[in-house]
């Protein structure tokens, strides 16, 4: 079985701010925000949602095929994923654009503020999905705005199921349409802040977001995350990090886990497990996807 992942493919420009952001913004001050951070390290990744959630999910010894438009700077990235063993057949190169570019700061308590250039993103909307016996499963992950609300449609039109994962996504929709998404979808995933602004915008509750599809998983970061199914909440406990180093690509990480055990026909809490079995390597190391499964128990 192999699973699409519609999303996008990135370059991370990853920095990290040896302070504080809260003491160097003044809440009541944010109408004439004038601030600049030193960052005195800089790197450069691999990322996307795409990206990360097949490294993550081949990393298991699944099958990812990711679907994402990247630009004319393409090269190295479309080496890594020959590299890694990543399917490309869904990738689409797009001239005359830059690839995605998310420009990441950190700080010591990785808080994270981001500044994301979509480019050839916003062109993802081209690639259609149509049905095909070895695609059984999906994600929408955050992309261009026409390509998840199409990449949705042809998901349904073609019987496959999929996970509504919005992410930094969901503010580009109304609760109309996020409530479109959720019935579309066989499973939804947020993090507790991207909870809360779903519930907000759709007026429904985690309970009946949870009674409409076959689970919502809210994840919690150190908290571990709760699993929603029919109306109840199971909280699946967290993994204790050895360190705790970078916070990016950690959600992606998790996903691909879920994807994973979705793959094997787990129980959703258990494929919850295994996401925070990952998301606590992941965080471990640097960069979205530079992490081994060292360690990892699969069962």
């Amino acid at each position: 079985m192999a699973s699409l992942i519609c999303g996008s493919l990135a370059f991370d420009s990853i920095m990290s701010f040896e302070g504080r952001f809260a003491e160097q913004i003044l809440p009541e001050q944010l109408h004439i925000l004038n601030v600049s951070f030193l960052v005195p390290t800089l790197r450069r990744d691999f990322g996307g949602c795409a990206g990360n959630i097949a490294y993550s999910l081949k990393a298991l010894g699944g099958t990812p095929l990711p679907m994402a438009t990247l630009g004319a700077d393409a090269a190295d990235y479309l080496q890594r994923l020959h590299s890694l063993g990543i399917s490309t057949e869904f990738v689409r190169q797009v001239p005359d654009t830059y690839t995605a570019q998310a420009m990441i700061m950190t700080d010591c308590d990785n808080n994270q503020i981001t500044a994301f250039h979509p480019g050839a993103m916003m062109q993802a909307h081209i690639t259609q999905i149509e049905k095909r016996s070895d695609i059984q499963l999906a994600i929408i992950s955050p992309d261009g705005r026409d390509a998840m609300l199409q990449h949705a449609d042809q998901l349904q039109a073609a019987q496959i199921p999929f996970i509504f994962d919005p992410g930094q996504g969901l503010p580009m929709f109304d609760g109309d349409e996020l409530a479109h998404f959720i019935d579309q979808a066989t499973w939804v995933t947020v993090n507790d802040y991207e909870g809360k602004m779903l519930s907000e915008r759709t007026g429904l509750s985690h309970a009946e977001i949870s009674q409409r599809v076959q689970g919502l998983v809210v994840t919690l970061g150190a908290e571990g995350c709760e699993v929603w199914m029919n109306g109840e909440k199971t909280l699946v406990p967290p993994v204790n990090a050895t360190a705790v180093v970078d916070p990016t690509g950690c959600g992606d990480a998790w996903r691909g886990a879920l994807l994973f055990g979705l793959e094997q026909g787990w129980s959703l809490t258990k494929c919850a497990a295994l996401g925070n079995q990952v998301g606590a390597l992941k965080i471990a190391q640097r960069g979205p996807q530079n992490y081994l499964l060292d360690g990892l128990t699969v069962a």
